[in-house]
């Protein structure tokens, strides 16, 4: 498997990337990611792509996953019920990871999570961070198993909270 920016050609495969994922939370009970014709959408990932932070992880020629890689400040973060282990100006966090359903199990998560701690030592940044719905307990072992640890509670712009999670490298 092969991490690479994602192109504008990856639109309608991340799109069902985020298609799948909907439907798994949805079957599992998460509420997440639930609103019809809402979040994310394939016009979230295109902004990824226009910022240079949209990354797909390949097998062969098929998109297998799909993730935001972005550094700076996520205003979400700013107000935390709990604390960060560390203030910093600039951290790298993760968004909309998707996964295809054949390819969960195989690691495609942590890749991700590798590439955004590569990137980060590339900065030199040294704070990772990420958030979840307090029910999508597999993406919480994901970021319990790239070394991010659970920090409190952060709030969305429509106010729904999620656990938030922190890594210093």
């Amino acid at each position: 498997m092969k991490i690479r920016k994602a192109t504008m050609q990856d639109l309608p495969a991340i799109g069902q990337l985020y298609a799948y994922a909907k439907a798994a939370l949805k079957a599992a009970g998460v509420d997440q990611w639930q609103e019809p014709g809402g979040y994310p959408q394939e016009a979230d990932a295109q902004k990824d792509i226009e910022n240079g932070t949209g990354y797909v992880l390949t097998e062969g020629e098929e998109v297998v996953a799909y993730a935001c890689l972005a550094f700076g400040r996520e205003p979400t973060y700013e107000t935390i019920e709990g604390a960060w282990q560390k203030e910093v100006p600039c951290y790298g966090f993760l968004h909309r990871i998707a996964v295809l359903p054949k390819a969960k199990g195989k690691g495609a998560a942590g890749l991700m999570f590798n590439e955004l701690k590569r990137q980060a030592r590339e900065r030199g940044v040294t704070v990772l961070r990420g958030d979840t719905h307090r029910d999508n307990a597999p993406m919480q072992r994901v970021m319990e198993k790239n070394g991010l640890l659970y920090r409190g509670i952060i709030y969305l712009e429509d106010g729904s909270p999620r656990l938030a999670y922190e890594c210093l490298l």
